[in-house]
């Protein structure tokens, strides 16, 4: 793994945006009504409401990185079972190919990437609840206990992104990789409650989904070409 790959995991995140909000901009949109309307003097309503998306936003990327270290050190700790060139030649192929599914989707050519979220559906059951009493959230702490619980949501797009963090064979590479592609979906994720429909309706352009779409697979056509050439 090398910077391109942390690089390219924040591109992934920022050019998934219509999926982010497709995923979680109603959750978003919830938490920003949510905010106390009643403020005390000399107080700022939007100041308190971006609080509570970043303080959200925050807990969900500590998510994100928390599965990228398990998985890559989880991976790392299969290496002694296998020969470490062609264990890691496979990782890498198997990566890609999940990159140019991801693509495919975001494009919106093939959808077949949903039918991947349905592998957290059986977790999510159990984090839910959680998950829901936590509404309404009022406070920074909430905000970022919810983000936390959230952040294991069921999405193909973030299981797409964390067969990088496998690939990587490292728990602090596939922590840093998960990372940087929480932080690419940061932005329009914050966006929302300030300038969400500007951006929801730039990121459901067809143009704009087919260049998503195509960046992102040509991630995954890299990561192939370097496996193959490793062969």
């Amino acid at each position: 793994m090398t910077d391109y790959d942390f690089v390219a995991a924040f591109v992934v995140g920022l050019m998934g945006a219509a999926h982010c909000f497709g995923m979680c901009g109603g959750l978003m949109a919830a938490l920003s009504s949510n905010t106390p309307q009643k403020i005390q003097v000399g107080e700022n309503l939007l100041l308190k409401q971006l609080k509570l998306l970043f303080s959200y936003n925050i807990g969900r990327v500590l998510s994100y990185t928390t599965a990228g270290v398990i998985l890559g050190g989880a991976a790392a700790s299969l290496k002694g079972l296998f020969s470490i060139d062609h264990y890691l030649i496979i990782l890498r192929i198997f990566a890609g190919i999940m990159m140019l599914v991801t693509g495919l989707y975001l494009s919106s050519i093939w959808q077949g990437l949903t039918k991947i979220e349905k592998i957290g559906n059986y977790f999510w059951q159990y984090l839910k609840p959680i998950a829901t009493k936590l509404l309404p959230i009022k406070t920074v702490p909430k905000a970022l206990i919810a983000g936390i619980v959230w952040g294991w949501l069921p999405c193909g797009l973030v299981y797409s992104t964390l067969t990088w963090s496998v690939a990587s064979g490292s728990a602090i590479k596939g922590g840093l990789i998960m990372f940087a592609f929480g932080l690419g979906t940061m932005p329009a994720l914050l966006s929302i409650g300030v300038a969400s429909r500007t951006i929801s309706s730039w990121v459901q352009k067809r143009k704009v989904r087919l260049l998503s779409g195509l960046l992102v697979a040509s991630f995954g056509v890299h990561t192939l070409w370097i496996a193959f050439n490793q062969l």
